[in-house]
């Protein structure tokens, strides 16, 4: 049985931001799975509860692709008004372009990585949580699908993928620390190991 609390870190203001990410991401799906996009902000949201985060980054835990996905600057924008500019900041520097259509995918991730290195703090807690989900749910699918996997992205080369991944990863262990640096570490050692098994 959960221990109980006077004071609870999450307020109402979690669940107002739940029930508008759940809004805004309705009718997306996660590529080539048919898994509700939700659960992907709710696991974001998790890891960085789980982290030690606050009550603002995990809000945008939740919102974090809103800007990306959703609308660009005017989504950003009601996230200002609705959830305060610690959160708005935090999405805004987790998001990789607003700009459609979006540019080349290398380019894009390397702006992505070069951005990271002057992030706050709160951010990289964020982003961390992201990446090490969306990782996970590679190597997972990988186990399941072998490199099949790789065609659901606009970018199919793996070799490029653990490029950024590990390009993320130098970033992380040089201004964060704890438990999800490591296990983001665990999970591309052995999709790397599983990529050079491929390769033979």
């Amino acid at each position: 049985m959960p221990a109980e609390t006077t004071t609870p870190k999450l307020s109402s203001r979690f669940d107002e931001a739940l029930a508008y990410a759940s809004r805004l991401h309705r009718t997306q799906e996660r590529k080539g799975s048919g898994i509700p996009y939700i659960g992907h902000l709710l696991s974001v949201s998790s890891l960085v509860i789980e982290g030690g985060g606050t009550e603002d980054q995990a809000i945008a835990g939740l919102l974090h692709d809103a800007v990306e996905d959703q609308g660009g600057a005017p989504t950003l924008a009601e996230i200002r008004s609705k959830f305060g500019d610690d959160v708005a900041t935090i999405v805004e520097e987790c998001s990789d372009t607003d700009q459609v259509p979006k540019p080349p995918w290398k380019q894009r991730k390397q702006a992505y990585v070069d951005h990271l290195e002057y992030a706050s703090k709160a951010t990289l807690l964020v982003s961390l949580a992201d990446k090490l989900d969306n990782a996970r749910a590679i190597l997972r699918d990988h186990r399941s699908n072998g490199p099949a996997v790789w065609q659901r992205f606009s970018e199919n080369d793996p070799r490029e993928h653990l490029w950024y991944y590990r390009s993320l990863l130098a970033v992380y262990q040089k201004h964060q620390d704890g438990w999800l640096v490591g296990e983001l570490k665990r999970v591309l050692d052995e999709l790397e190991a599983r990529v050079d098994a491929e390769a033979g």
